[in-house]
Order: C-alpha cells, then sequence, then structure tokens
C-alpha cells in the first residue's frame, strides 16, 4: 500500500513560513536604514574633510604668498646691501687718498699729524672684537 505521508501540521508550516518572511523583512528594513546611515555619515565624513581641503588651500596661499614677499625683501636688502657695500669700499678709497695727502701735506709743512687708521672692524663689521650681543626683535617688527 502506497501511503502519503503529509505533514502533520501544515497550519504550523504556513505560520513558520510567515515568520520567517517576516523576520527576512524586517531584516532587510534594518540593513537597509543600516546603509542609509552609513551613506550619511560617508557624506559628512566627505564634507568635512573637504572644508579642511579648502582651508588648507587658503593656508597654503597665504603661506606661499608670506614666502615670495620675505623673498623679495631679502633680494631688496641683499641689493641694497651690495650697493652700501661699494659705496663704503669707494669712500674708504678716497679717505685713503685723503690720509696719504694729509701726510704729504704734513711732511712737507714739517707738521706732526696723527691720523688714525681705519679699523678693521669697520671695514668687516662681522668680525667684530667684542662679545656678541642678542640683538631683540619682536613679531610686529615684520610686517607681510
Amino acid at each position: 500500500m502506497a501511503s502519503t505521508q503529509q505533514p502533520a501540521s501544515s497550519g504550523s508550516d504556513g505560520q513558520r513560513y510567515a515568520t520567517n518572511d517576516e523576520r527576512k523583512r524586517k531584516r532587510m528594513e534594518s540593513n537597509r536604514e543600516s546603509a542609509r546611515r552609513s551613506r550619511k555619515r560617508k557624506q559628512q565624513h566627505l564634507e568635512e574633510l573637504m572644508s579642511q581641503l579648502t582651508q588648507l588651500q587658503n593656508q597654503s596661499t597665504i603661506w606661499r604668498e608670506k614666502i615670495e614677499s620675505v623673498g623679495r625683501n631679502f633680494h631688496a636688502l641683499d641689493a641694497e646691501n651690495n650697493v652700501l657695500r661699494a659705496q663704503m669700499a669707494e669712500l674708504t678709497e678716497r679717505l685713503d687718498s685723503l690720509n696719504s695727502l694729509t701726510r704729504f701735506w704734513a711732511d712737507a709743512n714739517g707738521l706732526a699729524v696723527d691720523i688714525p687708521e681705519i679699523p678693521d672692524t669697520l671695514l668687516e663689521p662681522w668680525q667684530l672684537p667684542c662679545p656678541i650681543q642678542p640683538i631683540t626683535a619682536s613679531a610686529d617688527m615684520f610686517q607681510f
């Protein structure tokens, strides 16, 4: 005899499937909500990074302009120092010439003239015999 076995409780199977479908639906809904929150967090993080990027680019521009300004000031001061060095050399040569003429005139007239030599410290101020004293400066001295 062929016997066909039917599930003992077909009503409970339907209820089990309904419960599983409900769980699956809730899990999918939960996953969608979680994904939405994750996308929102990523978007906020991206906006924060873009804001930081803009801020850093602005700071970079400001610093680049300051560096360029300092460079221009350096070159202007370097050029001015070169002019002053040339003028100092010329004036030193003139002074030596005048001292020679004064000595010649003093010797010709029988006069004793004490003409001090130009100290090397004036010609080479970076080799001063005195101890180095600190140079004080404040931040407002440098204007950019």
